[in-house]
C-alpha cells in the first residue's frame, strides 16, 4: 500500500496540516509578532508544517521539501493563487517572495557541490577505485586487532570527507564482512568494528565542505548571506585536525568498551579495478578535483565551480551516462533544495528579522545562545535527518547572530554560532535512525541499540566539548575569516 495512505502517515500528515492551518488562520497579533505581513504569517505556518513533517517523518524528508517549495510558490510568491493575493495583485507583489528565488533553490551553487561529490563517488565505485584505495590505505595498519580497528575508523573517516557518508558506510561494511566472519560471535571486538563504520562516516564528514550536507548549507549562508569568504581549504585546515583527534578518541573508547579476544585479524578486501583509459581518466579527474578544492584560495575557483569539472569530464568522455545519472542521491538534492527555499522565505519575507527582534537574544549570555543552539540541534539531529535539522536551524541562527551583533565577538562571532550548530548536527549518532550510517550498521544485526546509544552519547558529548572549544578559539583568532 502507498506510504501516504497507511494509517500512521495519514494521522501524522493530518495533525501537521491542522496545526499549520490553525497558525495560518490565527490573528497575527496572537503570534506575538507585531506588524508582520500576511506573507510572514504564512511562512510561519509553512515552517511549522515542515518542522512537524520532518520531525515525525510522516513522509520521506525529500517529499516534504518538495511540498514546502510548492506551497511557498502557491501562497507566498509573486505567482501565488489570485484568491490568496490579499490587497490585490499589485499590493501583494509588494510583499510577496520572488518565485524565481524559490525555484532557484533547485539550482543553487551549493546543489552543484553535492552533484559533483555524488558523481565522484559513483565513478570511484564504478572503476573500483574505492576498493583499491581501501586496500592500499588499510595495508599499513597490519593485522593486530586494535590496529585493524584504527585502520577502519580512519579510512572510513577519510572516505567520508569526499563522498557521501551513506555510500562510505555501505562500502566499508562490505569490505569488513570477511573480517567479521573471522571473529567468533561472542567476541566484543565485532561490535567495535561495526560501530567504527558509522562513527568514522559521521565524524569524517565534518572534515570538508563536501563531506556532509550541513557543512555546505553552513558555508552557503556564511559566504552568501553574511559576506564571509570561507573556502574549501579554510574549512579543511581547521576541521581535519578536529576530525582526526575525535576519531582517535573514539577508537580508544571502542577498545575500552568492546575489547578484542583475538590478537590478529587478516584483511582480504575484494573488488575488481577497471583498466586502461577509463581508469586513468577517473584517477586524474578525481585527483584534479580534490587538488582544486584544497587550493581554492590560490586558484580563485570556489568549491561549487570546481564541483562542475568532474561532471563535465565524465559526461563528455562517456564514462558517466544515463545509468549512472540514476544512481545520484536525488533525495538528498531535493531535501537540501527545500531547506534552501524555506531559508529564502524566512529571510526575504522579513520573518527572521522580526523573530529576532521579538526574542530578547541581546539580553542573553552569548555563550548560552551558542551552546544552547548547538544542543538543540544535536537533540533534533538524533531524531530526524541532520540535513533537515540544519536546513531548519541555520537560517534562523543567521538571523539571531545578525541581531545579536558584536556581543558574540568575545566567543568568535556569528561564525562560531553557525558552525556550532553545523558540527552539532554531525555529532548526533545515538540511535539507528539518527544517521544513514547508523542505520546501515544496525542492519547488520551485530550491534544493539544500547551499545549504539552508549557510544553515541559519549562520542557526542566529547565531540561537542571539543567542537565549541575549537570554534571559540578559531573565531577569536580569526583563522577561518
Amino acid at each position: 500500500m502507498n506510504q501516504l495512505f497507511q494509517k500512521g502517515p495519514v494521522i501524522k500528515v493530518t495533525i501537521a496540516t491542522i496545526v499549520a492551518l490553525v497558525l495560518w488562520l490565527l490573528p497575527a497579533a496572537t503570534l506575538g509578532l507585531p506588524n508582520i505581513s500576511v506573507v510572514e504569517h504564512r511562512v510561519i505556518a509553512i515552517f511549522v508544517l515542515a518542522l512537524i513533517l520532518w520531525f515525525t517523518e510522516a513522509i520521506p524528508s525529500w517529499k516534504t521539501s518538495i511540498l514546502i517549495v510548492v506551497v511557498l510558490l502557491l501562497t507566498c510568491s509573486d505567482q501565488a493563487i489570485i484568491l490568496l493575493q490579499e490587497g490585490g495583485k499589485e499590493a501583494f507583489k509588494g510583499i510577496a517572495l520572488s518565485h524565481k528565488s524559490i525555484m532557484g533553490s533547485f539550482a543553487d551553487p551549493t546543489i552543484m557541490l553535492f552533484l559533483g561529490g555524488f558523481v565522484i563517488a559513483i565513478m570511484a565505485s564504478k572503476m573500483g577505485i574505492d576498493a583499491q584505495l581501501a586496500r592500499v590505505l588499510l595495508a599499513p595498519f597490519g593485522t593486530r586487532s586494535e590496529m585493524v580497528l584504527l585502520g577502519f575508523i580512519l579510512v572510513t573517516g577519510a572516505f567520508s570527507m569526499f563522498i557521501s557518508n551513506t555510500a562510505t558506510a555501505a562500502m566499508m561494511l562490505t569490505f569488513m564482512a570477511p573480517v567479521l566472519r573471522q571473529l567468533p560471535s561472542n567476541n566484543k571486538g565485532r561490535i567495535a568494528l561495526i560501530l567504527a563504520i558509522p562513527i568514522g562516516a559521521n565524524i569524517g564528514g565534518i572534515g570538508t565542505p563536501v563531506g556532509t550536507p550541513p557543512n555546505a548549507i553552513a558555508l552557503k549562508y556564511l559566504n552568501e548571506s553574511l559576506g564571509f569568504n570561507i573556502g574549501f581549504f579554510d574549512w579543511a585546515i581547521v576541521m581535519m585536525p578536529f576530525v582526526i583527534i575525535l576519531l582517535l578518541l573514539s577508537w580508544f573508547l571502542l577498545l575500552k568498551l568492546f575489547p578484542f579476544t583475538e590478537k590478529h585479524i587478516h584483511l582480504n578486501i575484494e573488488g575488481n579495478t577497471a583498466q586502461g583509459a577509463p581508469l586513468i581518466i577517473s584517477y586524474i579527474t578525481i585527483a584534479l578535483t580534490i587538488l582544486l578544492w584544497l587550493t581554492d584560495n590560490f586558484t580563485g575557483i570556489n568549491a561549487n565551480t570546481v564541483a562542475m569539472i568532474p561532471i563535465a569530464i565524465f559526461c563528455v568522455t562517456g564514462l558517466f551516462g544515463k545509468k549512472e545519472l540514476k544512481e545520484i542521491d536525488w533525495d538528498v538534492i531535493w531535501l537540501v533544495a527545500g531547506g534552501f527555499a524555506l531559508g529564502t522565505a524566512l529571510d526575504k519575507s522579513g520573518l527572521a528579522k522580526h523573530l529576532v527582534e521579538a526574542i530578547p537574544f541581546g539580553q542573553w549570555s552569548p555563550l548560552i545562545v551558542i551552546i544552547g543552539a548547538g544542543l538543540v540541534c544535536w537533540f533534533f539531529s538524533n531524531i530526524i535527518s541532520n540535513t533537515a535539522t540544519a536546513a531548519l536551524m541555520i537560517p534562523v541562527m543567521v538571523a539571531v547572530g545578525t541581531g545579536m551583533g558584536s556581543v558574540l565577538e568575545p566567543y568568535g562571532g556569528i561564525v562560531t554560532l553557525i558552525l556550532g550548530v553545523t558540527l552539532s548536527a554531525s555529532l548526533a549518532m545515538i540511535l539507528p535512525v539518527s544517521t544513514p550510517p547508523n542505520a546501515i550498521a544496525f542492519s547488520s544485526g551485530m550491534v544493539d541499540v544500547k551499545d549504539m546509544r552508549t557510544v553515541g552519547i559519549i562520542v557526542g558529548v566529547i565531540g561537542l566539548v571539543l567542537a565549541f572549544s575549537l570554534l571559540i578559539f578559531v573565531g577569536k583568532m580569526g583563522i577561518m575569516l
